[in-house]
């Protein structure tokens, strides 16, 4: 019975991690797109930074 549990658990994390890797590369993708775009929409005067920090 614990041996049963522990690779459910194993399946469950490594599930969750697989999940959370996936999302994370959505997200970089959306703010790599985000900062690109930044580029492509600069103000015409001052520094030309779009971004305030």
């Amino acid at each position: 019975m614990v041996p049963l549990l522990l690779v459910l658990l194993l399946a469950l994390v490594l599930f969750g991690a697989g999940f959370a890797v996936k999302a994370l590369w959505w997200i970089a993708v959306i703010v790599l797109v985000v900062w690109l775009l930044g580029f492509l929409v600069r103000p015409k005067g001052g520094t030309g930074r779009w971004y305030r920090w």
